[in-house]
């Protein structure tokens, strides 16, 4: 079973990629490039607080540890590709590029039932084609949010969101995405974007983030100037 990254304290999360940020710059042989590894790992932080007021700690800390130069470049072109393809074959997603990151989100009423957590077999096929590019671009991995809206207890709707991350990623894994790649996560009803005063705001609270970043590996090509396609 993929485990569940319960991020209750996303501060805990942003140190971690923080800690891995200044681990990886410091291993580069010039002081230009610890010192960009520092600054990524710093933007991380800050970048996580810029994302608690949007909605997605992950998102904000993807957005503060961006590469940048040239080697920000080149990751920049391989994630407008990726996007773009996901653009263009799954249906019913918004595809927005974040930083050096992507940003897809589905609408957990396309994805699921009312109050269920089994992906309906009409979304399967979406997940499907979804699974695809993302191994044609293999040097990338991905955080799965689930959220809810603010109707029924906390508790319960914490499990659902965790469930359906969960689901989400499982699926992923059918169709060959690799297990260490995926990190399902679940905030219930703590990131709203919208109201939960009115249905087209809960709306837009219940959905599925999938948030695609570089893995070291890609950012190692990026830094050599060369990257495999």
């Amino acid at each position: 079973m993929t485990q569940i990254l319960k991020l209750s304290r996303p501060l805990a999360f942003l140190l971690i990629l923080a800690t891995a940020t200044m681990t990886w710059g410091c291993e580069t042989t010039s002081r230009t490039g610890r010192g960009a590894g520092i600054g990524a790992a710093a933007g991380g932080v800050i970048g996580g607080v810029i994302g608690s007021r949007s909605g997605s700690w992950v998102q904000g800390a993807l957005i503060g540890a961006a590469v940048g130069g040239a080697a920000g470049a080149l990751i920049g072109n391989y994630m407008d590709k990726q996007a773009a393809e996901i653009d263009r074959d799954v249906q019913g997603a918004k595809v927005e590029r974040v930083g050096e990151s992507i940003r897809v989100v589905f609408d957990s009423g396309i994805l699921f039932s009312t109050g269920s957590s089994t992906i309906t077999s009409s979304s399967r096929y979406n997940i499907e084609k979804l699974a695809r590019i993302l191994n044609r671009y293999g040097d990338t991995n991905m955080v799965i949010e689930g959220h809810t809206d603010s109707l029924g207890s906390e508790a319960q709707n914490q499990l659902l969101s965790e469930r359906r991350a969960e689901s989400v990623a499982n699926l992923l894994k059918t169709y060959g995405v690799a297990s260490s790649r995926l990190s399902p996560v679940g905030y219930g009803e703590t990131r709203p974007v919208a109201s939960n005063e009115t249905e087209a705001g809960r709306r837009l609270n219940r959905r599925v983030e999938v948030l695609i970043y570089a893995n070291d590996e890609l950012k190692e090509q990026a830094q050599s100037g060369e990257l495999r396609m």
